[in-house]
């Protein structure tokens, strides 16, 4: 099922609001592991322009850590989560 116009609409602009916060939290708490880019050559950091559009992947990801990342449901609000999602996917690879 498809979003009519209007509503994707309002969607990519909540987005975008969502963006700009969420780059600043990243470059405060993901940028050390994960590189300003969302690429750190030499890491075990995945490169995050390649994760998956699946945002309950990543909200479970950062909430609860897997492999060597820590959780962070402790550290980052759900709204935190939410703009770093968002500047994230604004930024991952076609």
């Amino acid at each position: 099922m498809t979003m009519p116009a209007t509503a994707q609409q309002q969607a990519a602009v909540s987005d975008q609001a969502l963006i700009a916060p969420g780059r600043t939290t990243y470059a405060q708490k993901c940028s050390h592991c994960h590189g300003p880019n969302m690429v750190t050559a030499g890491t075990v950091a995945p490169d995050l322009r390649a994760f998956p559009d699946d945002n309950a992947r990543f909200v479970n990801t950062v909430k609860h850590g897997k492999n060597n990342m820590p959780p962070w449901k402790d550290i980052l609000s759900d709204q935190e989560i939410t703009e770093i999602w968002a500047f994230v996917s604004s930024r991952r690879k076609p």
